[in-house]
C-alpha cells in the first residue's frame, strides 16, 4: 500500500487506511472509553464479561489483531497501517501500555510467524484467536539496549532438551501469558551467540515477579532456574535468534512511536477544549498569549512526528532499510509526546495532576517511553553512526 497524493500534490493516507481509521476512533469513542470509564484511574483490565463482549464486537468488525499476518487471522496491515491504528487504539487511560484496552487483541511478537508450521500452529494460531497475551524477554539485568552482549543467560543442549538459566527483567504481560520468548546464551558473547526459544509459563524452573515502577500495569522479573524448554521450541536456527528477530524490533518501533503521539492527540484535545470554557481574569484561558503558544507548539511538535512516523512507515513498506529512520521516530516522538502532556497538565494546572484527568497517568507511563525499545540515547548514537559512517564513506 503506497502513499498518495491528492490534487494540490500534497502527501495523503490512503483512503483505506483513513476510513480504517476513521472505524476505530468511532468503535473507542463509543464502544471502548465509556466502559473504560467505569473503572479505576489506574486500572489495567475490563472486566472480563465486557472484554469478551467488545473482542466480539471488533471481530465481527475485522478489528482483530491488526499487526499479524491475514493467512493467520490477523488483520495483516502494512506498517504505514499499523502507525496509522496505533495512534488511535492508545488515546484511552489505559492506552500507553495496554492499547485499546486489549479489545482488539494482542499481536504475537511476528518473529513467530518464521517458526516451523508446528510451532505456528501451535503457539501463534490459538493466541491469535483469542487475542491472549505473549511476552518477549530480552532485557537482563545487566542491560538491555546491546543484547548481543548483555545477555547473560544460558541455553545448554542436553539431550533433546536445552536447559535455560537466568534473569530476565522489565518484562511484559509475563502473569497474563501462556508463552512468551526467550533469548538466552548458546554460543560466544557476540550477535551470532544468541538463540530464541519459545517458552511456556508453566514448565518446570520458569518463574517470576512483579516490578513495581511508575507506571500502573507492572512489568515483571522473570527467573529461569534449570529451565527445560523442548528441542522443538528453538526458534529459527541456533544461534540466530538476535538475527530473526532484528526486522521485527526496528519495525516495531514504528507503531511504538505511533502510539505515544496518539497519548499526546488526547492530551492536546482535552487542553484545548479546557482552554475555551476556563474563565481566568474575566476571560478564557484561550485569550492568553502564554496559553496559545504552548497549544501552538504541541500541535507543530506533533505534526513533525506524525511526518516522520508515515515517512518511516512507507519506506519499510517500500522494503527499504529503515533502522536509522525507527530509531528518529522513536527518539522525536517520545521526547515530544512527554513534552506536550507536561505542557497540558500546565493549562489544566491543578486538575492537571488529580486523578480525575488521565493526564497525570499519561505523564507518568509516557516517561517510561523514553527508555523502553531501546533508551533515547541509544537510538541517538544510531543516528550518529550512521551519519558519520556516510561522510566517511563519501570522502
Amino acid at each position: 500500500m503506497n502513499h498518495v497524493a491528492n490534487s494540490h500534490g500534497a502527501w495523503e493516507m490512503p483512503e483505506d487506511l483513513r476510513l480504517l481509521q476513521a472505524t476505530v476512533r468511532r468503535f473507542m469513542q463509543e464502544e471502548i472509553i465509556p466502559e473504560e470509564n467505569k473503572l479505576p484511574h489506574d486500572a489495567v483490565a475490563l472486566p472480563p464479561d465486557v472484554l469478551k463482549r467488545l473482542q466480539a464486537k471488533a471481530k465481527g468488525l475485522g478489528l482483530w489483531q491488526f499487526e499479524s499476518p491475514a493467512e493467520y487471522g490477523g488483520a495483516g496491515l502494512n506498517l504505514l497501517g499499523q502507525a496509522a491504528v496505533a495512534e488511535e487504539i492508545t488515546q484511552c487511560k489505559m492506552g500507553a501500555y495496554i492499547l485499546g484496552c486489549h479489545v482488539f487483541g494482542w499481536d504475537p511478537p511476528n518473529v513467530i510467524f518464521e517458526g516451523t508450521k508446528a510451532q505456528i500452529e501451535k503457539y501463534a494460531i490459538p493466541t491469535l484467536e483469542s487475542g491472549e497475551k505473549t511476552f518477549v524477554a530480552i532485557t537482563e539485568p545487566g542491560g538491555g539496549s546491546d543484547p548481543a552482549r548483555a545477555i547473560q543467560a544460558r541455553a545448554v543442549k542436553k539431550g533433546d532438551r536445552y536447559i535455560l538459566n537466568g534473569t530476565k527483567v522489565y518484562i511484559s504481560g509475563v502473569s497474563e501469558s501462556r508463552w512468551g520468548l526467550v533469548f538466552a546464551r548458546t554460543g560466544d558473547k557476540d550477535r551470532g551467540g544468541v538463540s530464541s526459544f519459545i517458552v511456556e509459563n508453566k514448565y518446570k524452573g520458569f518463574s517470576y515477579k512483579p516490578v513495581p515502577v511508575i507506571r500502573s500495569y507492572s512489568p515483571y522479573e522473570i527467573h529461569l532456574e534449570d529451565c527445560e524448554v523442548p528441542e522443538e521450541n528453538l526458534l529459527g536456527k541456533e544461534g540466530e535468534g538476535l538475527k530473526l528477530a532484528e526486522t521485527w524490533l526496528v519495525h516495531a518501533r514504528i507503531p511504538y512511536a505511533a502510539g505515544v503521539i496518539g497519548i499526546a492527540q488526547a492530551a492536546l484535545n482535552l487542553a484545548v477544549a479546557w482552554a475555551k470554557q476556563r474563565v481566568t481574569f474575566k476571560s478564557p484561558l484561550a485569550d492568553k498569549q502564554a496559553i496559545q503558544w504552548m497549544i501552538a507548539d504541541s500541535e507543530v511538535e506533533l505534526r513533525a512526528a506524525r511526518l516522520l512516523i508515515y515517512q518511516a512507515a512507507w519506506k519499510g513498506d517500500m522494503g527499504q532499510d529503515i533502522k536509522v529512520d525507527a530509531s528518529v521516530c522513536k527518539v522525536y516522538a517520545t521526547e515530544a509526546a512527554g513534552k506536550i502532556v507536561d505542557r497540558c497538565i500546565q493549562i489544566f494546572g491543578g486538575l492537571g495532576v488529580s486523578k480525575e484527568m488521565p493526564l497525570e497517568r499519561w505523564y507518568r507511563e509516557l516517561r517510561i517511553k523514553r527508555i523502553g525499545e531501546g533508551p533515547s540515547e541509544v537510538h541517538r548514537m544510531v543516528i550518529a553512526r550512521d551519519l558519520l559512517s556516510a561522510q566517511t564513506k563519501a570522502r
